[in-house]
């Protein structure tokens, strides 16, 4: 299968998932799960189609991103019963899945040496996966500055999950650096903005757990929910902007 049919998975996804945000608990987790499954359908089928991971370029890893991120919100709703989650879970994900039927971004089927290794798959999708649990508490650090009612114990939960799956991401990904490039770390642009997105999860983990509750912590612990998802979008796909991109051991 090749990428020209995605638009129509993609529609058929998106459809399943914004019905199952006006409808009754049970419905719309059923309506959203076999959007999920739609989804997922392409996802492998086009694995199959390209005879490697869709992993490799911007393009298909928006392609996870939309996927994970309806995943966390539905199972965040599932978890905490905030309607709303998987209603702006969507609209990230339709964003996502806009620009890769405006702008795919994607290649050849070939993949690099580099990248022709079993670290491949685990170490970027964990990365995707846990830009989605964060991406959830984000939501819910914007739901707390804009409103009275306190999200932050969810984003607690969520920082939890998120961070242990970055360290994972950041752990694969530099015993793979090793097996590949013969260093554990080169501190290159990905690597260095993976180095402070992480600090700053720490650091909100670190002000939640030691600072005595009030407005202003909860403030501060929600900017940084802000400023942790912005870093992950810098490490994402904002270094590729940077002119010292392409001399990034990660410019595939």
């Amino acid at each position: 299968m090749n990428w020209s049919i995605f638009p129509y998975f993609a529609a058929v996804s998106v459809l399943l998932w914004a019905a199952g945000c006006f409808l009754p608990r049970r419905k719309a987790v059923i309506l959203m799960g076999t959007g999920l499954l739609v989804y997922a359908a392409f996802i492998v089928l086009y694995w199959a189609g390209l005879g490697r991971p869709p992993l490799r370029t911007t393009g298909e890893t928006r392609l996870w991103y939309s996927f994970f991120m309806m995943l966390s919100g539905l199972l965040t709703y599932l978890r905490w019963d905030y309607r709303w989650v998987p209603a702006f879970s969507l609209v990230v994900a339709t964003v996502f899945i806009c620009l890769n039927v405006f702008k795919p971004e994607i290649h050849d089927e070939t993949l690099m040496p580099a990248l022709q290794s079993w670290w491949f798959v685990p170490h970027v999708a964990v990365y995707i996966f846990s830009y989605s649990v964060l991406g959830c508490a984000f939501l819910f650090g914007c739901a707390e500055l804009a409103g009275r009612r306190s999200f932050l114990d969810a984003a607690d939960t969520l920082v939890y999950i998120g961070l242990a799956f970055l360290s994972l991401g950041m752990l694969s990904g530099s015993l793979w650096a090793k097996q590949a490039w013969g260093d554990f770390w080169t501190w290159d642009l990905k690597e260095t903005w993976a180095a402070v997105t992480w600090c700053i999860y720490l650091i909100y983990i670190h002000i939640r757990l030691s600072f005595k509750p009030g407005r202003k912590r909860d403030v501060c612990c929600c900017l940084l929910l802000i400023l942790g998802f912005a870093g992950l979008q810098m490490c994402w796909w904002g270094v590729n902007l940077l002119p010292a991109a392409s001399s990034s051991l990660h410019a595939y």
